[in-house]
């Protein structure tokens, strides 16, 4: 076997094909994915409109293209469930996954699951994750109705709080987006590393922490959390930008002591 699949194919990779006489080779196409910020208060970057500026448009845009997929996004949508239900419909003719951000909240003014309800099977949950614990996931119909058309399409509905977004993003898209576009690797690299602090975890959540690691495999791997790790719930985008990994703390950890031992996602490539 000259190139096993679930390879990226790269100039030396095309190259070893070509040199064997292959003149076209069966690849993953990149996935198309369509991002939907959801909320009434949302205003694009550099606009001058009262609101609260769109994060996770920009921030998921760029983190699907980092996993290879091709990102498409869509300006923030209103909660209303006309426009919402029209902008998702429009979008399911190009799309191989949706992402909604935002729209979760269990209030009168989120319809997410109102307009979600008759495009496909989606369900909402409380995860038991900090931060980010509610989601959503599901299949919609390409057509509009189930009954329309046989091709359905995934979609993710992550929280509207931009850290816990993109921590939903790493936990639960960008796996199912490796998958889909044929890699063999779908999880960051992770490796041990002990803390330098000390904090209490909620019983039965998983805390994802953003830490720098520093260390060596030599020496050993060390963390700091960029962020008080007891305010979990509320993370910051500055304390996920100053981080170069998650560290995962599972749910029967109660207590996380100076020295102890957590496995850290790798976020820097």
């Amino acid at each position: 076997t000259a190139l096993e699949a679930g390879t990226r194919l790269g100039a030396r990779q095309l190259a070893l094909a070509a040199s064997l006489g292959f003149q076209r080779i069966k690849v993953h196409p990149a996935p198309r994915v369509v991002i939907v910020p959801v909320g009434d208060e949302l205003v694009q970057p550099g606009s001058n409109k009262p609101g609260v500026f769109d994060a996770n448009g920009p921030s998921l845009r760029t983190a699907v293209r980092d996993v290879g997929a091709v990102a498409i996004q869509v300006h923030p949508v209103t909660d209303s469930n006309a426009e919402l239900r029209e902008a998702l419909e429009d979008q399911l003719v190009r799309a191989d996954v949706i992402i909604t951000t935002g729209g979760l909240s269990e209030g009168e003014g989120d319809t997410l699951r109102d307009v979600l309800s008759p495009l496909g099977e989606v369900r909402f949950d409380h995860v038991a994750m900090h931060p980010g614990m509610n989601q959503g996931y599901g299949m919609l119909a390409s057509g509009g109705f189930i009954e329309e058309n046989g091709r359905m399409i995934p979609l993710y509905a992550l929280p509207g709080q931009p850290a816990a977004a993109q921590i939903g993003f790493e936990v639960f898209v960008r796996p199912m987006l490796r998958a889909m576009a044929g890699y063999s690797d779908l999880y960051r690299a992770s490796i041990p590393a002990t803390s330098t602090q000390r904090w209490n975890s909620p019983s039965g959540v998983r805390q994802f922490i953003p830490v720098q690691v520093t260390g060596s495999p030599d020496e050993g791997y060390q963390f700091f959390a960029t962020s008080d790790p007891a305010q979990s719930q509320t993370l910051t985008m500055g304390a996920l930008a100053n981080a170069n990994a998650l560290a995962v703390v599972p749910e029967d950890v109660t207590e996380v002591s100076i020295g102890s031992s957590l496995h850290c996602l790798i976020l820097d490539d």
